[in-house]
């Protein structure tokens, strides 16, 4: 059976168009993909991301595990404070990127990719010692992300509380959203600014129309997976599974803001990373940008001007605020230099491209 979540029974009225998506019936978009993009970038945008995985990590020995377990470093968390990590295996890879919210000095809540969400509750409990209980609430957990620069406007029209003191990376976990309990964190993947809303499953499809309603004067629209998509792309967000993977390791990808190999702990895959540092990272991600006519799509093969294949497009499209044909690429160091120009096989075609800096979008 395919998995739904507590929105679906409202995709019908805002028109939207389902695709499949790991398992779940999604709306990729409701209007056009172009429109919903435009109005996260000037306006705001809502998305159902109710998909993705929740998780309750709790316990004495909790803070130590999240230690042993993530590249980012939790003691620099305190309560009402949010983190972008990772966990990575042995040999330096990926096996999620999250966020991790912390609720007390024992308790953490954990945001992990939809497809990911067995296999991460499966790792963490498997490195579990007694002291450390893990929770999957997924199931009775809804995200509405509500993104874009009328999101704030928009939310502290339902709202008592200050959300100017609510900084980025920050949250309030107990937040009276009209009536509703949330709690409102203010980070995003859009590249925009926005709230993540994390509400009870039977509150969401009643939180979602209070916001539509509220911003309907500020221009907001329903936005689906296509728009979230090309937001995250334009700001070089990752997507796990393309620009991160088991085998693709933070370094490369270029987080490695989100790895602290100088910190005294050990953690999981950190002996890798640093050799891996060490030694010279042999290939990063890169942005390139079409010269030749076509998109770079992912999994696209890319080679250097003199026929040596040097890696492959992670994620490609036409920028809808650019309106280029740029890629992301993850390709040997040595030819990811900006300005060095590359060559993408386009469906048995070579087609020019140049690698250009990212992200491609900044906001402001």
């Amino acid at each position: 059976m395919p998995l739904r979540t507590p929105l679906y029974p409202l995709y019908e009225k805002y028109g939207a168009k389902i695709t499949d998506f790991g398992g779940w019936e999604l709306p990729v978009r409701f209007n056009s993909i172009k429109e919903e993009h435009e109005a996260v970038r000037t306006k705001a945008g809502l998305f159902d991301v109710s998909h993705m995985g929740e998780a309750i990590v709790e316990g004495q020995g909790a803070a130590a595990f999240l230690q042993k377990m993530l590249t980012n470093n939790p003691q620099a968390l305190e309560n009402g404070k949010a983190m972008y990590t990772f966990l990575c295996n042995e040999d330096g890879g990926t096996v999620d990127d999250l966020l991790v919210y912390q609720l007390n000095e024992e308790k953490y809540f954990l945001v992990l990719n939809a497809a990911n969400t067995s296999k991460d509750i499966n790792w963490l409990t498997t490195h579990a010692g007694p002291d450390v209980q893990i929770k999957d609430i997924s199931s009775e957990t809804a995200l509405l992300a509500l993104q874009g620069p009328k999101a704030k406007e928009i939310l502290q029209t339902l709202t008592q509380a200050d959300l100017e003191e609510v900084r980025p990376f920050r949250f309030l976990e107990k937040a009276d959203i009209a009536g509703y309990r949330v709690l409102a964190s203010r980070t995003g993947y859009t590249g925009e600014d926005g709230f993540e809303l994390y509400c009870s499953a039977e509150d969401a499809a009643g939180l979602w129309e209070t916001l539509m309603s509220a911003g309907s004067t500020h221009g907001l629209v329903p936005a689906g997976l296509g728009a979230r998509d090309t937001l995250r792309f334009e700001a070089k967000l990752p997507l796990y599974g393309q620009e991160l993977s088991d085998t693709i390791s933070p370094l490369e990808a270029g987080m490695g803001f989100a790895v602290k190999l100088k910190d005294s702990r050990e953690f999981i895959g950190k002996t890798a990373l640093q050799k891996q540092k060490d030694t010279g990272i042999p290939r990063k991600l890169a942005g390139i940008e079409m010269i030749d006519k076509g998109i770079p799509r992912t999994g696209y093969i890319v080679f250097s001007t003199d026929d040596k294949e040097v890696g492959f497009v992670t994620s490609g499209t036409q920028s809808p605020t650019l309106g280029k044909n740029v890629g992301l690429v993850l390709i040997e160091t040595e030819a990811a230099e900006i300005g060095s120009e590359v060559i993408v096989d386009v469906r048995g075609k070579n087609k020019k491209a140049k690698v250009v800096p990212v992200p491609f979008y900044k906001k402001g």
